[in-house]
């Protein structure tokens, strides 16, 4: 299945270039089933994508951005065509193609991911087991012994956040040195598998697997950790509507270092989003899973 989500990333890779920053293919169609307006891009790399792998005389069932759910019976592809919609049609040159392979619908039954870089071909792989790679390349995210924790480089993802929901954020923010936003989440969780991040964090609880599911799984076979807000693994349905937030680490230094800022994060905008707390913590805004804090 690796070499076929290789491929299908390939494909997309050549088709969509055609239409990188381009009117054409900034035209809009239907709201996808992830809920945002399907721009032509997304569509031809998405109809690319499923005739690669129906080439391929395989039949999984395709949870897609766009075209939402078709079902098969050969494990499940979840798929995110073109990752930075905006970026792309735009021509920022900063999107990728999200392919990852589950035998059950679940973001821990993930066991192929492939994710390519739309601009300029860079393609990463990643296997359960073997690893993750750049091209041909083994990589792997930053060594603790080479963090300097006054120094980190993190993305973090505030796009459409409320003000409200800001200010609580800043303390953590004050505490990496170097923040970046790229605009596709799972073309920067790459980059912190390769270790030019440090962390990369998404609170909004608007992300969907469909964003991630490769990613995530290149980023632990490189070594490092995906967590949910309060330090716990993350596993959810891949299936649309499901929602979440993350923390991509490098290392887990790191989310012991920015622990009490987060838990006091989610603390203070739960309370404000009038979300009751619990007795053992507070429960976390969101459409998804309920994420829990011990207080301290």
């Amino acid at each position: 299945m690796q070499q076929v989500l290789k491929e299908a990333c390939r494909r997309a890779y050549v088709e969509t270039g055609k239409l990188l920053g381009s009117p054409e293919g900034s035209v809009k169609f239907n709201v996808g089933a992830g809920g945002d307006i399907s721009r032509k891009i997304d569509l031809v790399g998405e109809k690319t994508v499923i005739e690669t792998v129906k080439s391929y005389q395989m039949n999984p069932t395709i949870v897609g951005e766009e075209c939402g759910i078709i079902d098969g019976t050969d494990g499940f592809l979840i798929m995110d065509a073109v990752d930075g919609t905006t970026n792309a049609f735009r021509g920022i040159p900063y999107c990728c193609c999200s392919l990852a392979f589950a035998t059950e619908p679940k973001l821990s039954c993930v066991t192929e991911a492939a994710v390519i870089d739309l601009t300029n071909g860079d393609l990463y792989s990643a296997s359960k087991g073997n690893g993750s790679f750049l091209n041909d390349r083994k990589i792997e995210t930053k060594k603790k012994e080479t963090l300097d924790l006054d120094d980190l480089v993190g993305g973090v993802n505030i796009s459409a956040m409320p003000i409200e929901m800001l200010l609580h954020l800043a303390p953590f923010t004050m505490k990496i040195k170097h923040i970046r936003h790229f605009g596709a989440n799972a073309l920067e969780l790459c980059h912190l598998s390769r270790g030019l991040l440090d962390l990369s964090v998404d609170f909004r609880m608007k992300i969907r697997p469909t964003d991630v599911a490769a990613s995530f799984l290149i980023v632990t076979e490189a070594g490092g950790k995906i967590l949910n807000p309060t330090g716990g693994p993350i596993d959810l349905s891949v299936f649309p509507k499901t929602t979440l937030s993350y923390i991509g680490l490098s290392d887990n230094a790191i989310f012991r270092y920015i622990e009490p800022d987060v838990k006091n994060f989610i603390k203070k905008w739960s309370a404000r989003a009038g979300i009751r707390t619990r007795v053992e913590g507070v429960t976390v805004p969101h459409t998804g899973p309920d994420y829990t804090a011990k207080d301290h």
